[in-house]
């Protein structure tokens, strides 16, 4: 029993001070999302235009969930959770919206962000099972995910004349 309130505290604390987890759903590679501790469990939100994608994240289903210290980034502990998928104006989605639009930064819509994520976006709960995963011996570095956004083309061969040009001129 003293065990297994260690791990909850453990699982809480670090979930807590960390502003960011990974977390593999089922089936998919782990993704870096942000989140806030509420009641008892890690609430995100995303799905929707312009915010973070939640792929692999079904309601009922199984996630692995991964704490980095916030200060050094490294792993803390790796926890099992269920995924629990708020309906939106419910009385348990109102009291996460309202933690996580504090944590929310550089919203396109400002105050109406709740309203857009009642329509179009998914909040979801983490809860802790209880169970942690040891500590692997290894890295698990993993190649970064494919995405149109990296778009790494050679430098133009006139860029370092051009260079060198503003920097002659301010001399």
């Amino acid at each position: 029993m003293t065990s297994e309130l260690l791990e909850r505290a453990l699982i809480e604390e670090a979930t807590k001070k960390s502003g960011l987890i990974w977390v593999r759903g089922s089936g998919v590679p782990a993704r870096a999302l942000w989140h806030v501790w509420h009641e008892g469990a890690a609430c995100v939100v995303g799905d929707g235009p312009g915010e973070q994608p939640l792929p692999g994240l079904a309601d009922g289903g199984p996630a692995d969930v991964t704490v980095r210290s916030k200060d050094k980034g490294g792993r803390l502990v790796t926890w099992t959770a269920t995924v629990v998928e708020l309906p939106p104006d419910s009385e348990r989605w109102t009291a996460a919206v309202a933690e996580l639009k504090g944590k929310r930064l550089n919203a396109p819509d400002g105050e109406a962000m709740t309203g857009r994520w009642a329509r179009e976006c998914r909040v979801l709960r983490l809860e802790p099972t209880g169970a942690t995963a040891p500590l692997p011996d290894g890295s698990l570095a993993e190649a970064p995910l494919p995405t149109p956004v990296t778009t790494r083309r050679p430098a133009p061969a006139g860029l370092p004349r051009l260079l060198l040009k503003r920097k002659r001129r301010r001399a």
